[in-house]
């Protein structure tokens, strides 16, 4: 079974993206660059989210106005540089429970390690979207998410700012059933696992710690 994978290739998006990729863009303007793509990305990763009508009463009328069905959505961000994307998700989804997922890619082995997880009690009953800006080796991705479906969630999407093809490949092995929005996919990953042409590393850059 093949994974879907979206790539949005808004206008809007992909220039900001550029800016985004440039080495001289300052933290300030990197940071506020991702808020946005963000919530430009939100806005299609939540397109089948379901509607319900609800009877309200205008200024003139009665009528039936739709709004959100069920419980609100979930949004988990794989620490630490997730911060940037769900920053900006949750400008447009602001009741939208919240959870974390600490991963880090041992520099050695690729591997992800796992340092903190906490995310709400009722996943199965919810909605979630993973955040995590760079989907490279795929395997901090794919850990996060074998996670998050051991506390009940089944219905996940995953969303990123740029992909690998490596890193598609890797996910969609462990998770198939996990659709992907991304801004771009880029060419490949280099020796360290990097994507290239990439953007450096997201967290760095979002934090400016290096």
């Amino acid at each position: 079974m093949a994974g879907e994978v979206h790539c949005i290739e808004h206008p809007l998006i992909q220039h900001k993206l550029s800016l985004m990729r440039r080495k001289e863009t300052s933290t300030s303007n990197f940071r506020a660059l991702l808020q946005e793509i963000a919530m430009l990305l939100g806005y299609e990763v939540t397109r089948d989210l379901q509607l319900e009508l609800h009877e309200i009463e205008t200024p003139l009328m009665t009528m039936k106005a739709p709004f959100l069905a069920g419980k609100k959505v979930v949004l988990i961000s794989v620490l630490r540089a997730g911060t940037g994307l769900l920053d900006g998700m949750t400008k447009i989804l602001p009741s939208a429970r919240v959870g974390h997922v600490g991963m880090y890619r041992d520099p050695e082995t690729l591997a992800p390690v796992e340092y903190y997880f906490r995310v709400p009690s009722d996943l199965a009953d919810r909605a979630v979207i993973v955040v995590d800006p760079m989907l490279a080796t795929g395997n901090s991705a794919a850990a996060a998410v074998t996670r998050i479906k051991q506390e009940g969630a089944s219905r996940i999407k995953f969303a990123c700012l740029l992909a690998a093809p490596e890193g598609i490949a890797a996910f969609h092995a462990v998770h198939p059933d996990v659709p992907v929005f991304t801004a771009a996919i880029d060419e490949r990953l280099n020796d360290h696992g990097y994507i290239l042409p990439g953007l450096g590393d997201a967290g760095d850059r979002l934090f400016g710690t290096k």
